[in-house]
């Protein structure tokens, strides 16, 4: 909000606050994603109310942290309640062994690559 592209984006846009998922697909998902998904929902059905002609989403995430594969799923299947066949195109980052933060990132790619596979086009 203060740095060389605080213009880029609009401050009503931004979702922001000092909650981790700790690596943890569970914590992304059930706990820090049931707080913050109605909050993020609400800033996306913003714009799709601007858009003339909707025609997708196009969701960009890694699969082994905790926000990324626990509260992107979590947003893929509320997506798919609320737009129903809108496209929902995924860019993923998969983990590899050899630049490895936790331990635990090939559990949460396998969680939400299981979770995200039939919202996803």
């Amino acid at each position: 909000q203060t740095g060389t592209y605080r213009q880029l984006f609009h401050p009503e846009q931004l979702i922001t606050g000092k909650e981790d998922a700790a690596n943890n697909y569970a914590r992304g998902h059930y706990s820090i994603g049931k707080d913050k998904i109605d909050m993020a929902l609400d800033r996306i059905r913003k714009q799709a109310d601007a858009c003339s002609g909707l025609q997708g989403f196009l969701i960009f995430h890694s699969f082994g942290g905790g926000t990324g594969s626990g509260f992107t799923s979590l947003l893929m299947e509320r997506l798919s309640l609320d737009y129903g066949k809108k496209s929902k195109l995924e860019f993923a980052i998969y983990p590899a062994p050899q630049v490895s933060t936790a331990v635990v990132e090939p559990y949460n790619s396998i969680l939400t690559t299981h979770t995200t596979l039939e919202h996803s086009d």
